[in-house]
């Protein structure tokens, strides 16, 4: 649907980079299915935060063991299905699943590329769907091209790309910077703004 110049330059990027870019995105998503859970009782959403935080310590420990095998299959039971909730809520809560999804499989996998273009497109679907549900119609490709939200979904990715873009080798300061600055900010990509308990 949503096609960005930032997926061709994600290629030049080193897997490290691509896990930092999607594990950034998640943050960005977590309040999302934070708020989800909290509004229906669905799950713990401390499960995504443990498993997101063990992405990050993959990337700042060096020899970090994580089976994450493991936290895949739980965290299976923890993604909620459209078909049981009448809120739209579920939607934005369901595209941050499939985002972590995809970092821990990218994990099993030693394949970031794919991975890492597949959460920048469920993250700008998010916000194009709620612009679309807001706006009760269908939002042409160029229509969601100038759209404000979408837009300034895309300035966040390529943010958080070129900081990662300017390292010639992996930053650990940056890579915890970008980690304290998401959480504090607590916002999501579609302006959920939920509270972290620390």
């Amino acid at each position: 649907m949503l096609r960005n110049p930032i997926h061709l330059r994600l290629a030049k990027l080193e897997s490290w980079q691509h896990v930092t870019f999607m594990a950034c995105l998640c943050e960005r998503m977590y309040p999302n299915y934070q708020m989800f859970c909290h509004d229906t009782g669905f799950a713990n959403a401390q499960l995504y935060r443990r498993i997101l935080d063990l992405i990050w310590e993959t990337l700042l420990v060096k020899d970090a063991k994580v089976n994450f095998d493991s936290q895949l299959e739980k965290f299976e039971e923890a993604i909620p299905s459209g078909e049981d909730f009448e809120i739209y809520g579920v939607y934005p809560a369901i595209d941050a699943c499939v985002a972590l999804s995809e970092v821990v499989h990218s994990r099993l996998s030693g394949e970031t590329l794919e991975h890492a273009i597949a959460v920048s497109e469920t993250s700008v679907t998010t916000v194009a769907m709620l612009e679309m549900t807001q706006s009760g119609r269908e939002l042409t490709d160029e229509e969601l091209k100038d759209n404000v939200a979408v837009i300034d979904e895309w300035d966040a990715q390529w943010e958080i790309f070129r900081l990662l873009a300017d390292c010639e080798e992996r930053d650990l300061e940056l890579i915890k910077g970008l980690r304290q600055d998401l959480r504090e900010d607590a916002i999501s990509n579609i302006g959920v703004f939920f509270e972290q308990k620390s």
